[in-house]
């Protein structure tokens, strides 16, 4: 009987040169209904990772379970061939008013990760000096989340993610909810961020220009039950300004995602 089991599981099998997140064989089901069934994927070092696709498909789930916050009914999932506890990750959430601690000031929000590792008091000050540099901060750090506004609360939130120096960062729809120019202001420090340090980043996000703007690869899922429909690869040099929303290739990549949305929608 043993032996049979044995059999029947498949072995690990690594991702290409290059990789730094391989999912084998995830499995997720929901009330008896499955919604990810034995799903492999490679997700590159280095790149930014755009995940779209229908309503309900899964898409927040999917990052969810990759950076532990979902558990998984099956499968393994290894960062550059480590477990998700040996793997420092940084997460930002959609909703950011209940994602920052109400009873901590913004500066002690930011610096919580930093302290929970340990570290000396003068170095997460010369960190956060080095994030409020980064992010060119106007508004006083020193007042509590609630005394801020949306896009302030926001920023906070994406420096808190950074401040412990993550290998992967996840990002949950995090514009969703805030105004046009706030969105492009973050979205330009993203940018910036990810040239400075090469952070490895999945982002879920509803808006198909954007996903397709900020990525070097658009994941792109089907109805449930959910499978992988196409992974697109958009390669137009950083950093990527109004100009490049004419260029051939985002047009091209843009309409591709579009015409697979579409027909994943129509089945």
């Amino acid at each position: 009987m043993n032996a049979v089991v044995a059999e029947s599981v498949k072995p690990f099998v690594p991702g290409p040169a290059g990789t730094h997140i391989t999912i084998r064989g995830l499995t997720k089901y929901f009330a008896g209904w499955p919604l990810y069934e034995h799903i492999d994927l490679n997700i590159p070092k280095h790149k930014i990772v755009s995940v779209f696709g229908p309503n309900g498909c899964g898409k927040s789930t999917l990052i969810n379970m990759i950076a532990g916050l979902i558990p998984i009914d099956s499968g393994e999932i290894l960062f550059d061939g480590k477990s998700l506890k040996d793997t420092k990750i940084g997460y930002v959430f959609q909703n950011y008013r209940e994602a920052l601690l109400p009873w901590r000031r913004t500066i002690d929000n930011i610096r919580y990760p930093l302290e929970l590792e340990g570290m000396k008091k003068g170095d997460i000050d010369t960190r956060i000096g080095e994030l409020e540099q980064s992010f060119s901060v106007k508004f006083d750090l020193k007042r509590y989340p609630y005394e801020l506004s949306g896009g302030q609360q926001q920023t906070a939130s994406i420096m808190r993610a950074l401040a412990p120096r993550p290998e992967v960062i996840f990002l949950d729809e995090p514009f969703s909810a805030l105004d046009f120019e706030m969105t492009l202001f973050i979205r330009e420090k993203l940018q910036e961020i990810f040239m400075a340090t090469g952070t490895t980043m999945m982002l879920v996000s509803h808006d198909l220009e954007e996903a397709v703007y900020l990525a070097d690869e658009v994941l792109l899922l089907t109805k449930r039950p959910t499978r992988v429909a196409e992974i697109l690869e958009y390669d137009d040099p950083r950093p990527r300004t109004v100009e490049t929303l004419s260029t051939p290739s985002f047009i091209a990549t843009k309409k591709r995602s579009m015409e697979i949305f579409q027909r994943e929608v129509r089945r």
